[in-house]
């Protein structure tokens, strides 16, 4: 996949760095996902409904908070060993983000990694025309290929993109949304596209202390409790439901077995929602998972990696050890 090569169309847009590739994601069948989550024993919703404008802007405030330290330590780390960071990528590299959103931390590094190219990847395109063009207004120097798509189905790069070594950069502890096992397909499909000479600089959440997790997900001004039950907004549009967020309660624990953080929405009486021109029964108590974030330690991660035939090559901490960014190269067989 990693080699493989569609022919896109291309909006040129206005700024002569920059360079716009719609692959037309296609987004699914969402209301048969939803129902599908929602009917089972442990109902559930994937947290990618999150993040509608109302969601994006109260994760941005989460960022924030006091409590919640991945955003900021992340941060630190990046701005802190930049330009060791840049020595073990190689300048010149390609330089690729799946899930790009903002390009506010690939901003960190673009200075020391002077990269042949900087290609965000993410399934939202308006976001990703506009945050392209203001990197590429603010980067004059820097060729900007944004790449319109569905990288969870493929990595589509377009056909004029150069050559050289590609380094892809998954931060934000992203990588901790996912199940272990579809941890391990994704590192896979990062050593697929990475080939033999390339790396991936990825941030990961550390385990820590139980109560320092209940906090940061948990926080005092409630922040993290409306960004929770705003989904339900979200599932009153695309569901044509009643869900009412008054009769709902935000709930975020540290699964200790499970090595986790679980984000849920309690049902705060017995109850029916009508929902895609039915109902959806609630007993009082029964909840909606709506998101994990899974916590790491450096071997187990290192572990995860090795199974998807990355090696880690150098990490870096804040001094707290709260967090880390790891570099991983391919393991040769």
């Amino acid at each position: 996949m990693s080699k493989e090569s569609l022919s896109m169309e291309q909006a040129r847009v206005p700024v002569s760095n920059v360079h716009f590739h719609d692959a037309h994601p296609a987004w699914g069948d969402s209301r048969s996902e939803l129902l599908k989550g929602l009917g089972k024993d442990q109902k559930t919703v994937n947290p990618k409904w999150f993040y509608d404008a109302t969601g994006s802007d109260l994760f941005e405030q989460i960022t924030q908070l006091p409590e919640y330290y991945p955003t900021r330590t992340e941060i630190g780390i990046l701005t802190d060993n930049r330009r060791a960071i840049a020595e073990r990528c190689g300048t010149g590299c390609l330089f690729i983000e799946p899930g790009s959103g903002s390009c506010e931390k690939a901003r960190l590094l673009l200075d020391d990694l002077q990269p042949a190219a900087y290609i965000p990847l993410d399934i939202s395109a308006d976001f990703l025309h506009e945050s392209a063009l203001q990197l590429g207004e603010e980067y004059p120097w820097l060729r900007v290929h944004a790449v319109c798509a569905d990288f969870n189905q493929g990595w589509p790069f377009p056909d004029d993109m150069p050559e050289g070594k590609r380094v892809v950069f998954y931060p934000g502890s992203t990588i901790g949304n996912l199940e272990p096992q579809a941890a391990a397909d994704f590192l896979r499909r990062v050593r697929e596209v990475i080939g033999e000479d390339g790396g991936l600089l990825i941030g990961v959440d550390l385990h820590k202390s139980s109560d320092r997790l209940h906090a940061a997900y948990n926080d005092a001004s409630g922040v993290t409790a409306r960004f929770n039950l705003n989904v339900l907004n979200r599932l009153n549009q695309l569901l044509d439901a009643e869900f009412d967020e008054h009769a709902f309660s935000h709930q975020a624990f540290y699964n200790t077995e499970a090595q986790r953080i679980e984000m849920h929405l309690v049902s705060d009486s017995k109850q029916s929602v009508r929902c895609n021109g039915s109902s959806i029964d609630f007993a009082s108590g029964e909840s909606i998972h709506t998101e994990n974030s899974y916590k790491y330690t450096v071997e187990g991660f290192a572990e995860l990696a090795a199974s998807a035939g990355l090696s880690l090559e150098q990490s870096w901490f804040d001094d707290d050890r709260l967090f880390s960014v790891h570099y991983l190269s391919a393991r040769q067989s």
